[in-house]
């Protein structure tokens, strides 16, 4: 008992989603239907990847990205780099793969140039960047996904709609960026190379032949989702098991929670009634507003069936997780990687991710409310 209510106490994103878990199980009592509306696709490709990225970090698969990113020699440079690397790589392996994947290789870069004091803001632009890259394809989050499937439209209509919000806030990331190395555009890092472990694993092969099937099966949007997440787990048992002890359950577990009382919620059938008779022609403010209690994906479930405008919901969708942790849960994953690196720094994160965060969303929340006039 004691290891649980240290553990909680240590990880407050896990405490918040158990407690809200909990008392969603009072709202609507659990029931086989609840199990099957959660989303077990989505935390086994979660499972998945964090699996596959252990490896990576054990067989120092990405050491040749490291050793690209340093070729560019100034913070400036250095975090446009990794920036638009979460930008352009979250149109196709979804907002959270590509988090997992840079914001690791960030913390590692900063730390070992001497410059921790610009991780933070770095990685909080790195979110930006996963929510707002993503929002361009069908396939760059797990909400556009759904609404995707459910609007009948084409990918190019689809993606010219989006187009303004993408390239709109590429424009303004850069500028974000100027402002944070105001002062020096042109500092330099100077990265300890004794740092980076050149030794090749031997198991390099296993974890990238894992990684491609992890993601042909999230781009190819397969319903045999559940044969990969076998797969993988399978070929780790047999051939590197050790491995499973450190993967982040906690991070899993959280998702999970969060999942069980976003179900819970959108089975009610008071709250189901409400909606009916509140949502419609106000979906863009719902969108955010409600992705702020159960996050972007559960929200955009709850809501398509009462929304008349297709393109208020996936605009508030796509904007809502600027305003919170818990607005996505790609964001969750962005805090979780940190606060493994930093324990004890949760509260720190919080503060510079609102802060810049909801600057950004001061900038860009009217505008993408205007464009929901221009209907799919």
């Amino acid at each position: 008992m004691n290891k649980a209510l240290g553990l909680l106490k240590r990880e407050p994103m896990l405490t918040v989603s158990a407690a809200a878990a909990i008392a969603a199980l009072f709202i609507t009592p659990p029931s086989t239907q609840l199990l099957r509306d959660i989303d077990w696709h989505t935390l086994g490709t979660l499972l998945m990847m964090l699996c596959v990225l252990e490896g990576f970090k054990q067989e120092n698969v990405l050491l040749p990205l490291v050793r690209l990113s340093l070729k560019t020699r100034t913070l400036t440079g250095l975090s446009l780099f990794y920036i638009f690397g979460v930008f352009f790589s979250s149109m196709f392996v979804t907002n959270d793969v590509s988090l997992m994947i840079f914001v690791p290789l960030t913390i590692f870069t900063f730390r070992g140039g001497g410059k921790e004091q610009y991780i933070l803001p770095v990685i909080t632009m790195e979110n930006i960047a996963a929510v707002r890259g993503s929002l361009l394809t069908p396939f760059g989050s797990p909400q556009n996904l759904f609404l995707y499937s459910r609007f009948g439209i084409s990918a190019g209509r689809f993606m010219l709609h989006m187009l303004p919000l993408c390239a709109g806030s590429a424009l303004l990331l850069t500028v974000f960026v100027l402002v944070l190395y105001r002062r020096g555009l042109k500092e330099q890092i100077d990265f300890d190379r004794s740092r980076l472990n050149t030794e090749a694993g031997r198991k390099r092969p296993l974890y990238l032949g894992l990684f491609a099937l992890v993601i042909f099966t999230i781009v190819s949007r397969t319903e045999l989702w559940w044969a990969a997440v076998i797969i993988v787990l399978g070929a780790i048992v047999c051939l590197d098991r050790r491995l499973l002890l450190n993967v982040d359950y906690v991070l899993l577990f959280t998702f999970l929670f969060f999942f069980v009382f976003s179900s819970s919620i959108a089975a009610n059938k008071s709250i189901a009634d409400f909606l009916s008779s509140a949502v419609a022609g106000r979906e863009y403010w719902w969108a955010i507003g409600l992705s702020q209690i159960i996050s972007n994906v559960p929200a955009s479930i709850v809501l398509y069936p009462f929304a008349q405008s297709h393109s208020g919901l996936i605009y508030g969708a796509d904007t809502a997780g600027l305003c919170s942790l818990i607005g996505s849960l790609a964001s969750v994953i962005n805090y979780r990687i940190y606060v493994r690196e930093y324990p004890g720094q949760g509260g720190k994160f919080v503060k510079v991710f609102t802060l810049i965060s909801w600057a950004f969303f001061a900038i860009v929340v009217i505008p993408g409310f205007l464009l929901t006039a221009w209907e799919m």
